[in-house]
């Protein structure tokens, strides 16, 4: 007999008739979501051009088709040229754009009032020498600034080199080495939970030749460096320069399991992926508030733009931890209807109350991405929201956005994916490559928004070298994922070496790397281990001791601790240190971390 889950929230017949889903069904003739989902990856070319008519892709000469070449090597749009921003400029000019939070009071600004300033620092850009093609590296908050900035960029026809704030100085260097930027947008400083962070100091650390920094009351510059105030440029119009679509416009990064991260182009291709996401599985419309606590330095910062604005709709930014009281009141000020979190911000609301008297009566989708959900936390949060759906969310940097969803059209069960997003296909196989309810997730392509390129790495032998036999074509993604007898999928971590550490994917290595060097340890292996009821993985790290050295757990565990805080991510958090006599190999000297993960308990 199938195992059943029991469903925290169904949907009703306003939900039902409301939806963009059940808009575009009515229009191709589809009597469910599975004859849609089947047409999408049977005729995934009329299935897309359905999608760019639906969204209002603008193009400066239209495509000859929608499709040509192989899976693993498409050509999208042969023909076209186009440049994203175009369409992320339909709505009216009076119409909201972002909604932020400064300093205690909040803002809002118009898509008129956006496109000025996007089309200002387009105008800087440009006064300053950067040409098409150029690399601008944004490193700083989520904030106005840094949308303008990511825009502007785009506009002109350069491409943005994604940073998280969050990196030390030695990671932002390795970014910029990788990349080669012109110039870098930052900030002097910034506050997170009564914190003042530097910014501007970091990246200047980090060996970044030229800055515009937005100054917060930081302090002085270096010679050369310069305010955003002042690189501004003038108020004339500047209209997005075109170029093919497969042209890059951003460069962000995801770890690799050798230390180096990869880099990933996206290109002006992947925002139809992401606003596609948006606009059919979380349902948004021109007259929605999203908001999702992120920022450029991963995916769902650039996802969050594109997704909001070509959708015609507005995002909304807060500057400071969304951990606390202020960030929900702020949802609630700032009329937020669709809210995208990660699972540790969930668990910190429901252990301090923050949620409690919230009086979320817009919001009418949640979302959830980053790392595996905690069950009984989501539960809890949608009960706790005003009975809302939570639409589980995995996917990646190198897909543009989701290949596991939900829908509004489905019941949503606390932790649990419901369905492959419109237009891509999946296969589950086992360790021998056969077809199987658990194992590693493969991605049938070829689909909008899948890389096709990565700065450096050979990308066909990341993503397609070595993959099983099959009937379709396959494409490796390195997920471990179960689907269940009625028809749910369960997110079970990682099948390589690489972990997902509070919505960060990390390597093994590059954790590795920080933690091993320290006084009596010879090696250490550090694996990602999910707890028992499902959740996100806890970071635990096995050592072997120096011969002769006196183990010392605890306070291996604490200069780790700060070692990742200085020299990777301060976002990181060690479970767990375990003393071993060995690290269990393979034959070939490799660790066996899988083993490791088993053994923990």
């Amino acid at each position: 007999m199938a195992e059943t889950h029991r469903a925290a929230w169904r949907p009703d017949a306003e939900t039902v008739g409301h939806a963009n889903l059940t808009a575009a069904m009515d229009d191709l003739g589809f009597d469910s979501y599975e004859d849609l989902y089947r047409w999408s990856i049977e005729s995934r070319p009329e299935f897309w051009k359905m999608v760019i008519d639906r969204l209002g892709i603008v193009f400066a000469e239209p495509p000859s088709q929608i499709l040509d070449g192989s899976p693993d090597d498409p050509i999208w749009l042969p023909g076209a040229r186009m440049n994203i921003v175009d369409s992320c400029f339909t709505a009216p000019d009076e119409h909201t754009a972002v909604v932020y939070r400064r300093n205690g009071a909040d803002h809002r600004t118009s898509y008129g009032e956006l496109r000025v300033l996007v089309a200002r620092f387009a105008n800087g850009l440009t006064a300053h020498g950067i040409q098409v093609g150029d690399r601008v590296s944004i490193a700083m908050p989520m904030t106005i600034e840094a949308v303008v900035a990511y825009l502007g960029t785009v506009a002109a026809g350069a491409v943005v080199v994604s940073i998280a704030d969050s990196f030390a100085p030695h990671e932002i260097a390795t970014r910029l080495r990788l990349t080669d930027p012109k110039i870098t947008i930052t900030q002097d400083r910034f506050e997170r939970s009564g914190r003042d962070l530097p910014m501007y100091e970091k990246v200047v650390e980090a060996g970044a030749a030229w800055c515009v920094v937005v100054e917060t009351g930081g302090g002085a510059l270096r010679d050369g460096d310069i305010s955003w105030d002042r690189f501004l440029g003038d108020y004339g119009a500047f209209p997005p320069v075109p170029g093919l679509p497969g042209d890059h416009m951003n460069i962000l990064f995801s770890s690799g399991t050798t230390g180096e991260p990869k880099g990933i182009p996206w290109t002006h291709l992947t925002p139809i992926k992401a606003a596609m996401d948006g606009y059919f599985h979380h349902d948004i419309h021109s007259d929605d508030v999203v908001a999702w606590p992120t920022n450029l330095g991963w995916m769902l910062g650039p996802w969050l733009i594109y997704a909001t604005l070509i959708n015609g709709a507005a995002m909304a930014l807060f500057d400071d931890a969304p951990t606390g009281r202020g960030f929900v009141d702020f949802v609630r000020g700032a009329g937020v209807t669709v809210l995208g979190l990660v699972p540790s911000i969930v668990a910190v609301w429901r252990s301090t109350g923050a949620l409690d008297d919230a009086g979320w009566t817009e919001v009418r989708v949640l979302s959830s991405s980053g790392e595996a959900s905690v069950p009984e936390d989501y539960a809890w949060l949608m009960e706790a929201a005003g009975g809302v759906p939570v639409i589980e969310y995995c996917g990646g940097t190198e897909i543009g956005g989701g290949y596991l969803i939900g829908t509004v059209l489905h019941d949503a069960v606390p932790a649990m994916f419901t369905t492959p997003t419109l237009g891509l296909d999946v296969r589950i196989l086992d360790e021998r490559g056969r077809s199987a309810d658990e194992g590693e997730l493969f991605v049938v392509p070829p689909s909008i928004g899948l890389s096709q390129e990565l700065l450096d790495r050979d990308h066909y032998a990341v993503y397609y070298g070595g993959l099983p036999a099959s009937d379709v074509p396959l494409r490796r993604h390195g997920d471990h994922m179960e689907r269940l007898p009625d028809g749910y999928y369960r997110a079970l971590g990682r099948v390589d070496d690489t972990m997902n550490l509070g919505g960060i994917k990390v390597s093994s290595a590059e954790l590795e790397r920080t933690v091993g060097g320290i006084e009596g340890i010879a090696e250490v292996a550090a694996v990602a281990v999910p707890p028992p009821g499902g959740g996100p993985s806890r970071l635990v790290v096995y050592v072997v001791p120096s011969e002769g050295a006196d183990p010392d757990p605890d306070a291996w565990k604490i200069e780790m601790q700060q070692a990742l805080r200085s020299d990777l991510n301060p976002l990181f958090r060690i479970e767990d240190v375990v003393v071993i006599d060995e690290l269990p190999r393979t034959a070939s000297a490799k660790v066996m971390r899988r083993e490791l993960r088993e053994r923990y308990e």
